[in-house]
């Protein structure tokens, strides 16, 4: 099943299995098929529409409906009473709601957010109701091969096996081998709750932190989480993963479970920017190599924060490229662009700036899966985040101070315009005053007369307009 790292592998780890020493395994448990259970929406989403990645908590079979809070849009889910909706209702309904949501939100995007939006996932679940999700809620692991894609990484000072997981359930009875120091496993993407759950039964994860992996996005915090019999000791953290997909910025939730020898990620969405690390780990004689679990938390957390830089360097070139265009050429394009970016540093602030709590926690609080070495590293990683936290600040400060600019500048060309055009009416009011007095139907006026008048009010009408030009001039008006 597993196979030596070598340079001839692929950087995508493939799985071995097992738990760990120094942490005591759950038993396998025999998971058997259900029917077709609804599903629970993730916190705050409505039940026919979840959001992309974010997967729906499906129940056990048999439970009865519970019914909607008055003017609530969608039925909350008492304790042990999940809603089950018919095979055939239930999907038209759903279908409906989703066609009827979806039309709403392409009512509702304004132009020129290019698909960026703020989270308004705010709702919570009913009052009094349970609190974690316990892995027997969640859908039983199949046979079949998973649905999203498990690596597993064991490594030691002296080797490394890379391992890809197809057959979970042969993958979680299995254990790893005694040469193996630290096991790295890593879920890319929420979609099978089977995988979820597999893995919170057999590493014994605590429901509060199971719920926090599924109800998506949740602030950057980490959680301490003692060994109480029930529930394995682990350190859990969440973090913001920043990516620019196609100029466009999307951020993703990474949860990390840190264990005396294990570390569990689960990620949002396929893709990471953690291949480095997996460099590293088919490196003999790394640092990573030769430390523990929670080294390889902190390496994975130090990625994670970095990959902001690139990303701040680019809003960087593009805040200078805005302030030529302002000072130079300014157009409705460019106010509309510089919003777009002041949101998208907002996003960026709302995915860093808790990390500073966090950062400044995990080096400041002992726990027993964290080792001395490790908190040392981490002031490291706070001072990048620091670092990164400092400059979206100053490029907010930018962007703001652009937007005066270009309220300036307009304001400034609306001006040059309006001085112009005065200067065109204040050269035509004594010519109009000329024409206007030599176009009245008397019939005695003395010039009439006389053969040069005509060549004699072109003259003085020039003379006129020259003059009052340079004097305009000479004042510094033109």
């Amino acid at each position: 099943m597993s196979t030596v790292a070598s340079e001839s592998k692929s950087d995508a780890p493939e799985l071995a299995s097992e738990a760990t020493a120094g942490e005591t395994e759950a038993p396998a448990v025999a998971l058997t098929q259900r029917e077709n259970a609804s599903a629970t929406p993730a916190e705050g989403i409505p039940a026919s529409t979840p959001a992309e990645g974010t997967p729906a908590v499906t129940l056990a079979e048999g439970s009865p409906a519970a019914a909607p809070a008055e003017g609530s849009p969608t039925a909350a889910p008492a304790e042990d009473s999940p809603a089950v909706s018919d095979e055939e209702g239930g999907v038209a309904a759903a279908g409906d709601a989703a066609k009827a949501v979806t039309t709403k939100a392409r009512k509702s995007t304004p132009r020129g957010k290019r698909g960026l939006r703020l989270p308004r996932r705010f709702k919570k679940a009913t009052p009094g109701s349970a609190a974690g999700i316990e892995p027997h809620e969640l859908t039983p692991v199949s046979s079949r091969m998973p649905s999203v894609r498990v690596t597993c990484i064991d490594y030691s000072p002296q080797q490394a096996i890379f391992d890809e997981v197809h057959d979970l359930a042969a993958f979680i009875e299995h254990h790893r081998e005694q040469w193996s120091s630290v096991r790295w496993i890593n879920v890319d993407g929420l979609v099978d709750l089977g995988v979820v759950r597999a893995l919170a039964e057999k590493y014994r994860l605590h429901p509060l932190a199971v719920e926090d992996v599924l109800h998506v996005p949740q602030r950057p915090k980490v959680q301490a989480y003692e060994d109480d019999g029930q529930y394995q000791a682990r350190l859990f953290i969440i973090t913001r993963e920043l990516e620019l997909r196609e100029g466009q910025l999307h951020t993703e939730q990474v949860s990390i479970f840190v264990g005396h020898r294990t570390v569990l990620t689960f990620q949002e969405t396929p893709g990471d920017v953690w291949n480095p690390i997996r460099q590293r780990i088919r490196t003999p004689g790394s640092t990573l190599r030769v430390n523990d679990a929670s080294f390889l938390a902190y390496s994975l957390i130090d990625a994670v924060v970095d990959e902001a830089f690139p990303i701040l360097e680019q809003f960087g070139d593009r805040l200078e490229d805005l302030e030529d265009r302002v000072l130079q050429r300014p157009s409705p394009d460019v106010i509309q662009e510089i919003h777009r970016l002041k949101r998208e540093l907002l996003l960026v602030r709302r995915a860093l700036w808790p990390m500073r709590e966090v950062l400044s926690k995990m080096q400041r609080d002992p726990h027993e899966c964290f080792s001395e070495v490790t908190r040392t590293y981490m002031r490291d990683v706070y001072d990048h985040a620091v670092q990164a936290i400092d400059i979206v600040e100053t490029y907010r400060e930018v962007a703001g101070g652009l937007t005066e600019t270009y309220m300036t500048a307009m304001s400034n060309r609306m001006n040059e315009v309006m001085k112009v055009l005065t200067i065109i009416g204040t050269i035509f009011i004594p010519l109009t005053f000329l024409a206007g007095v030599y176009g009245m139907n008397f019939h005695h006026f003395p010039e009439l007369d006389w053969p040069f008048a005509y060549p004699t009010f072109w003259i003085i009408c020039v003379v006129t307009a020259v003059g009052m030009i340079t004097w305009f001039r000479r004042r510094g008006w033109l």
